[in-house]
């Protein structure tokens, strides 16, 4: 009788223990990466992976607009590609064509991997009825935004490395 009491305790003590640890609060978006999106696997860890996009996006001038090393995610603020410069404010955007954000979803694949998920978007348009996210399309090869994500990612490439292709 004794016995089962010890074990009821410490089933109710991990239990405890692991939904302390284990709290699905993330500074994440609601929503997945569109599953068009470029995905490159690296040979890092998401923890150093995603301080050196953050330290990349920021070497290029473009502004984070949300960064968490823990959650393995960077996502930058709209860049005007035409203007060179991060729009703060809605009201600042002024050409949606040449307007991008870009998002990174650093993710644990193998031990010591990380798969990088890189969203490079724009909006065609504004409708204050419906959610951003919902405008959002991804941006074709030929796009700025879109070679701005490109040389981030083959940056990050040369800093941590890709794993060779078994063969």
């Amino acid at each position: 009788m004794a016995k089962r009491r010890i074990v009821a305790s410490l089933s109710v003590v991990v239990s405890s223990v692991a939904f302390v640890y284990c709290t699905p609060i993330t500074t994440r978006p609601p929503f997945f990466p569109d599953r068009r999106a470029p995905v490159v696997t690296l040979n890092a860890r998401p923890e150093p992976v995603t301080v050196g996009i953050d330290s990349l996006v920021r070497a290029e001038s473009l502004e984070v607009a949300h960064v968490n090393v823990r959650d393995g995610y960077v996502e930058t603020a709209w860049y005007d590609t035409k203007a060179h410069r991060s729009a703060h404010h809605e009201r600042d955007i002024h050409d949606l064509g040449a307007t991008v954000k870009i998002r990174f979803w650093a993710d644990p694949w193998v031990p010591g991997q990380t798969r990088l998920t890189v969203e490079p978007v724009y909006r065609p348009r504004v409708d204050p009825s419906r959610r951003e996210r919902d405008l959002e399309v991804i941006l074709s090869q030929e796009h700025e935004g879109y070679k701005i994500a490109q040389d981030l990612v083959e940056k990050l490439k040369k800093r941590f490395g890709v794993p060779k292709a078994a063969g």
